[in-house]
């Protein structure tokens, strides 16, 4: 008996920069306004999901842009980050109801993505001022939003991977 597994089959919302781009302008023609954030989400906590909720309040459809590994790795965030891969990554963050569509990107910034979906709004969580926020510049000069959202006191991902490494 042999144990072939299927691959996995890709999310619906997870899609390429091209396919990113299509579905907002069939968005846009539908005079929806988009909202773009991005991240690691190397552990998916509460902090991530009650921002990415709060991000996709700021319109009507969310685009979350996630840095690939090697751009996770580039960060700096430690030698074994990102603890999981990139598409693994992609479909947790696409599983979530308050999102739209995931796309990985390879930069160190998302300033490629944001100026090819040109958002109506753009988020970050609250670590980060509005005049630091990659693309704020992009989006304000086509009439956009920024904003810097709240942090959910007590989780990071690094604090979290510290208390799983001690043990608490």
């Amino acid at each position: 008996m042999t144990t072939d597994l299927a691959p996995a089959s890709v999310h619906p919302h997870v899609t390429d920069r091209v396919g990113a781009v299509r579905l907002a302008h069939v968005w846009r023609v539908k005079g929806d306004r988009i909202v773009f954030t991005n991240g690691c989400f190397d552990l998916l906590h509460r902090g991530h999901v009650e921002y990415l909720e709060e991000a996709a309040q700021l319109g009507d459809r969310l685009v979350v842009g996630i840095n690939s590994d090697a751009s996770v790795r580039r960060l700096g965030k430690g030698a074994d980050r990102p603890l999981n891969d990139e598409e693994s990554r992609a479909l947790v963050v696409a599983a979530l109801r308050c999102v739209d569509a995931v796309v990985v990107f390879d930069e160190d910034t998302p300033l490629e993505l944001i100026t090819a979906l040109q958002p109506d709004v753009l988020a970050k969580g609250g670590d980060w001022r509005p005049e630091q926020i990659v693309g704020a510049d992009v989006v304000k000069a086509r009439g956009g939003s920024v904003h810097s959202l709240k942090l959910v006191d007590g989780f990071s991902t690094t604090a979290l991977v510290e208390r799983i490494r001690n043990g608490r």
